[in-house]
C-alpha cells in the first residue's frame, strides 16, 4: 500500500481524516500505538463537540465554516503525523520500562515487511516533537472553542475599550474635584437607588495639568461675601468627617493630611477698615477668627516684620491646607462605588433641539436643549454620542470653550446670545524654597496685603510661596512653563521684607572666588505652574443654569477657591438639578443672570 489512512469516527459524525503519504515512513504496529490513536481521536471528539456548539451559538453558516475549516486543517495535520506519533509513543513507552520494542508484521503484505532496524532508524525525539506539536495545536484550538462558549468575553468584532455609555441621565464635563463632587452628591441624594445615571468625562487621564492637583490646597473662611464664607465652613466640616462621607468598604481610611495652622492676613492702613468689616461678617456667620494688633502679631509670630502692618486677621479653626489629590481621588472612588460612570475623552460638540422664545423687550431668542454629547476618545478620531437629559459644565479653565460649542457668546454683542461665559485660564506660579532657619512648625498660611503668600510644606524646612501677577503681567497660558525671573523680581523682595528669616536663601548658595564673595540670586528648590478658572467679571463662582440652554448647569469660575469649596458647591448643584432649588446654601447670587444684567458680586479678599 502507498497510502496510510487514519480513519476514526468523531462523535458519530462519520468524519474521516486522511493522512499524508507514508512512502518514506515504513508501517509499524506496536501494542501501545492503539492507545495513542485512541487518545488522539477522543480529543478530536471533544473538539468536534465544541465546534458544533460554537456553530449553534453564533447561528452563522459563515462562522461555522471558519471553525469547520480549522478542524479540517487541525485533523489533517494530526493525521499526517499520526503514524509517527504512534511509533514515537511506542518507542518512548518501551524505552521507559527498559524493554526492547517488538515489532509485528500482522496485517502487512509480503512486500511491505520492515525490519526492526528499519523501524528503529527513525529516532524517538522526532516522534516526540511531532506529538508535542500536535498537542500544542489541539490546545490552541480548545482555547478558541472555549472562547466561543456562552459567558465568554471573546467576540469577532473588536470593541474600543473605555467608550462611554450610549445613554446617561446627567453628563458632567470635567473630572476635577468639583465635577466629581457633583457626581457624588447626585448619587447621594437620588430618591431611588440607581435612579440617576451619571457620567463624568475628563480629557486628561493623567491629571498632569488639572487645576485641582496643582493648587496649594488651602482652605479658609476669611472672605467678605456671605456665600463664600458659608461654602468654606460647610466644606471644612465635610473634610473633618470625610470618612463618614467618602469612606469605601474594604479600603483604607482617607487621610487628607489636613494641617490646621490657619490663615494669617496682614493689612496696611489703607485696607484695615475692610478687614474689620469682613471680620464682623465672618463672626456673625460662625467663623472662628480673631483680629491681632501689631504687638499681638509680633508676640505670636516673632519672625514677622510688623513695621508697616496695622491689623492682622488669624483663623483659629477649620483653616489651613490639605492634600488636593487625596480629596479628588476620594470623591472619585466613592462616586464610582455608587455607580457613577467614568470616561476619559474630550467633549467635541453637542446635538441640540431649538425652540423660539420672545423676551419682554421683543427680542427673539433661540432656546436650546441638549440631546446628545459627542465624546471623542483620547489619541483617536473615534467618538461616541451620549444621549442625556442634563449637562453640567465643570470644565474649570476650559469651561468657556465648552459653552462656545453651544453658541454662548457667539451671537450679536447686544443680545443675550452675545454674552460670553467670562471664564478664562490664568497661569499661576508656585515656588518651593528650602530655608532651614525659617519660621518652622508655627508658620501659618500667610497672605500679605501686597499679594504674596507663603506657607510651610512638610517638615523638612521647605516652604511654598508665590504671588498673583498684575493684570499687565499675566503670563502666557499656552503652556505650564515656570518663569523663575518672576520669583527673583516680584516674590523674593516681598518675602524677605515680611519674613526676614528667608534672607538666608541667597547666602546658602554663595561662594568665594579669590578675594570676592559671589552671591547668586536666591535659588528655588522646586517650582510648578497651574491654571485658575479665572472669572474676569467679578472673580466669583458661576453656579446655575444658562437661560439659553435650559439643561446646562454651570459650576465654574471660582478663581482659585474652587478646591476648598468643592464639597459644598457639589451639594448645591445637585440640589439645583434634583430638587429645582437650593436647600442648604442659597447660591442665587452666583447665577449667570448677574452677568447678563451686569451686576457683579465682588469679593474683597481674593488671593
Amino acid at each position: 500500500m502507498k497510502w496510510y489512512k487514519a480513519v476514526r469516527s468523531l462523535s458519530g459524525s462519520g468524519y474521516r481524516a486522511l493522512a499524508g503519504r507514508s512512502g518514506a515512513l515504513p508501517r509499524c504496529s506496536f501494542s501501545t500505538s492503539t492507545r495513542v490513536r485512541k487518545d488522539f481521536f477522543q480529543a478530536n471528539s471533544v473538539l468536534w463537540g465544541s465546534v458544533l456548539w460554537g456553530s449553534v451559538l453564533w447561528g452563522s453558516v459563515l462562522w461555522g465554516s471558519v471553525l469547520w475549516g480549522s478542524v479540517l486543517w487541525a485533523a489533517s495535520c494530526g493525521a499526517a503525523s499520526c503514524g509517527a506519533a504512534s511509533c514515537g509513543a511506542a518507542s518512548c513507552g518501551a524505552a521507559s520500562c527498559g524493554q526492547r520494542p517488538v515489532p509485528t508484521d500482522e496485517g502487512l503484505e509480503d512486500d511491505q515487511h520492515c525490519t526492526v532496524q528499519q523501524q528503529m532508524s527513525y529516532p524517538a525525539p522526532v516522534f516526540s516533537c511531532a506529538t508535542a506539536d500536535l498537542e500544542s495545536q489541539f490546545k490552541a484550538f480548545r482555547e478558541k472553542a472555549a472562547a466561543a462558549m456562552p459567558g465568554s468575553d471573546w467576540s469577532p468584532i473588536q470593541v474600543t475599550k473605555g467608550l462611554p455609555p450610549e445613554r446617561a441621565d446627567i453628563v458632567i464635563v470635567g473630572g476635577g474635584v468639583i465635577g466629581w463632587s457633583v457626581a457624588y452628591w447626585l448619587k447621594r441624594n437620588e430618591r431611588v437607588r440607581d435612579g440617576v445615571r451619571v457620567l463624568v468625562v475628563e480629557k486628561d487621564p493623567t491629571y498632569s495639568q488639572a487645576s485641582t492637583v496643582l493648587s496649594c490646597g488651602g482652605i479658609r473662611q476669611q472672605f467678605s461675601l456671605k456665600e463664600n464664607i458659608l461654602l468654606s465652613m460647610a466644606s471644612a466640616d465635610f473634610m473633618k468627617n470625610i470618612n463618614d462621607h467618602l469612606g469605601v468598604v474594604n479600603q483604607d481610611p482617607i487621610d487628607l493630611q489636613f494641617n490646621h495652622s490657619g490663615y494669617l492676613f496682614l493689612a496696611s492702613e489703607d485696607v484695615a477698615h475692610i478687614m474689620e468689616e469682613n471680620y464682623v461678617t465672618q463672626r456673625e456667620l460662625g467663623a472662628k477668627v480673631t483680629l491681632l494688633s501689631p504687638t499681638q502679631l509680633k508676640e505670636r509670630f516673632p519672625w514677622v516684620n510688623t513695621d508697616d502692618v496695622v491689623l492682622a486677621s488669624y483663623g483659629l479653626e477649620n483653616e489651613g491646607w490639605f492634600d488636593p489629590w487625596t480629596l479628588l481621588n476620594a470623591f472619585r472612588c466613592k462616586a464610582m462605588s455608587m455607580g457613577v460612570y467614568q470616561c476619559f475623552g474630550e467633549v467635541t460638540g453637542f446635538r441640540c433641539s431649538t425652540q423660539k422664545a420672545e423676551t419682554t423687550d421683543g427680542e427673539i431668542l433661540n432656546v436650546k436643549r441638549i440631546k446628545y454629547v459627542d465624546v471623542r476618545m483620547p489619541n483617536s478620531l473615534e467618538y461616541q454620542p451620549v444621549e442625556c437629559a442634563v449637562v453640567v459644565n465643570a470644565a474649570g479653565a476650559g469651561s468657556r470653550k465648552i459653552a462656545e460649542m453651544l453658541g454662548i457668546g457667539q451671537g450679536p454683542k447686544q443680545s443675550v446670545a452675545g454674552v460670553a461665559l467670562p471664564v478664562e485660564p490664568r497661569k499661576r506660579y508656585v515656588y518651593v524654597v528650602h530655608c532651614p532657619d525659617g519660621p518652622g512648625l508655627e508658620c501659618p498660611f500667610l497672605i500679605d496685603y501686597s499679594g504674596f503668600y507663603v506657607r510651610r510644606e512638610g517638615l523638612g524646612g521647605n516652604y511654598i510661596t508665590g504671588r498673583s501677577p498684575e493684570e499687565s503681567e499675566e503670563p502666557d497660558v499656552s503652556n505650564l512653563e515656570v518663569d523663575h525671573d518672576f520669583f527673583h523680581e516680584k516674590v523674593w523682595p516681598l518675602l524677605c521684607h515680611r519674613a526676614p528669616p528667608f534672607e538666608c536663601l541667597k547666602h546658602l548658595y554663595s561662594c568665594t572666588v579669590g578675594n570676592h564673595v559671589f552671591t547668586p540670586p536666591p535659588q528655588v528648590s522646586g517650582a510648578w505652574a497651574g491654571y485658575y478658572d479665572y472669572n474676569t467679571f467679578d472673580q466669583n463662582g458661576i453656579v446655575g443654569i444658562h437661560p439659553l440652554v435650559n439643561n446646562m448647569f454651570f459650576a465654574t469660575g471660582f478663581s482659585g477657591h474652587g478646591l476648598q469649596q468643592s464639597p459644598a458647591v457639589g451639594r448645591a448643584v445637585a440640589e439645583l438639578i434634583l430638587d429645582g432649588g437650593y436647600r442648604t446654601i442659597d447660591l442665587s447670587a452666583f447665577d449667570f443672570k448677574r452677568i447678563l444684567s451686569q451686576e457683579p458680586v465682588r469679593e474683597r479678599n481674593i488671593v
